[in-house]
């Protein structure tokens, strides 16, 4: 009689869970343990997109969908063609989950609440016996002679004969020693998708405000355009965390970090020429109305109002009566506001990291370890992370599938 194989998925969010149920299923022989190192699971997946869970993202082209990726597109684009968004909806789908779409291109369950996730993973879980383990820390593996020797505290040693490490990206890079332990390299992590903290109290009065702009760091060409959020601490929003995702690695290596200026572009739609003229002729065709409550730009009229105040003109100076300086500024602000930027807001709930293991050490058709066989990786453990709108997600339904895959393949020629 065959001894019964064991899998350890060492993390219990979305990647450790879809493996786990997963392989479980694609290898009804196979034992699955999960180990959990707080006391519940699917936690971002919970909070994720307002407590709906951005599943995944309406796009089905991955030479367009890798461009969401600031880092890891080359990895993901040769795995993203063992499972992707279409098998996501269908996997989904066949379990009873219904997805709908967004028209900004997010996908949701149709019930509009992340429960329904969860619900499904658990149901799956217990389907397959999956054994979910809380509490239970790892804080090393090292290999026996019959396979893997998973430690969790003093005296406490589990045997696996795969391990899938899924534990999400660690903040800091000495949480990552125990897996340096098994000879891995890793990209020292920092942070991504994080707000612009801006002490400026003119601005941050405009709390609430949204609207379509271009933002860009000075002295760069790293830029991002979409919806932009005035916050009391700054600015916020997907044009914001699109950049700080781009960006992040340089701002955290500068010197101060998260110091510098930023630019805003209040109308990326109307050229400077273009708006230039169209002052111009304000002049003339709104000669004896005041700049104040008569915006022609479709700007937000508070926003405006600050605008105009910036430039120094007056909420009752007549449009006959605009100089040409006071124009130019006006212009200038208009364009390419600067902003001294003078650190960064994470919401710990989303956090992300940029940095985690080498994906240069991690074959992208298995997931598996090319330093230790039978080490397997899904997630954001890995030097993989995206802009908002569910591609974090996406990274994660396809790594654990793919290593599940790939687990109970190997799994069952064992068996044989």
């Amino acid at each position: 009689m065959a001894i019964q194989q064991r899998l350890i998925v060492i993390g219990g969010g979305a990647a450790g869970f879809f493996c786990a149920v997963n392989a479980a299923g694609l290898n009804p022989a196979l034992e699955v343990v999960i180990l959990e190192k707080t006391n519940k699971v699917l936690s971002k997946v919970k909070v994720s997109g307002g407590g709906r869970c951005n599943v995944t993202h309406a796009c089905f082209s991955i030479e367009d969908m890798i461009h969401a990726y600031p880092r890891g597109a080359h990895f993901l684009k040769k795995a993203f063609h063992h499972f992707f968004t279409t098998d996501t909806i269908q996997w989904f789908k066949e379990r009873g989950v219904l997805l709908k779409t967004e028209a900004d291109g997010r996908m949701f369950p149709a019930t509009d609440n992340s429960q329904t996730i969860i619900d499904c993973l658990m149901q799956e879980a217990a389907k397959h016996q999956v054994k979910v383990n809380l509490q239970q820390e790892v804080k090393s593996i090292a290999c026996s002679a019959s396979g893997f020797e998973v430690r969790t505290g003093p005296g406490s040693i589990l045997a696996a004969d795969f391990i899938c490490v899924a534990v999400g990206g660690y903040p800091k890079a000495v949480m990552f020693e125990w897996l340096r332990g098994i000879g891995h390299e890793v990209v020292d992590p920092v942070p991504s998708l994080f707000t612009f903290n801006i002490r400026d109290k003119p601005l941050n009065q405009l709390q609430g405000l949204s609207l379509n702009a271009q933002v860009k760091i000075a002295g760069s060409k790293l830029t991002a355009r979409g919806p932009l959020l005035i916050t009391h601490w700054g600015l916020s929003g997907p044009a914001i965390l699109r950049l700080s995702a781009w960006a992040a690695r340089d701002l955290a290596n500068r010197l101060p970090s998260y110091q510098f200026i930023l630019q805003v572009n209040w109308l990326p739609d109307l050229p400077e020429e273009s708006l230039r003229d169209q002052c111009k002729q304000y002049r003339y065709d709104w000669a004896k109305r005041q700049l104040s409550g008569n915006n022609p730009f479709g700007l937000p009229s508070r926003l405006w109002d600050y605008l105009l105040q910036q430039a120094g003109i007056r909420k009752d100076q007549k449009w006959a009566e605009l100089a040409s300086t006071a124009q130019n500024k006006l212009i200038g602000l208009v364009h390419a506001q600067q902003f001294q930027v003078e650190g960064k807001t994470t919401f710990k709930e989303e956090f992300v990291t940029a940095g985690g293991l080498a994906l240069t050490e991690i074959d992208p058709h298995t997931m598996q370890s090319k330093i230790l066989p039978n080490v397997y990786f899904a997630g954001e453990v890995m030097d993989v992370d995206a802009l908002t709108g569910g591609f974090n997600f996406q990274h994660a339904w396809t790594s654990g599938f793919i290593a599940a895959n790939a687990i109970a393949r190997v799994s069952l020629t064992n068996a044989m």
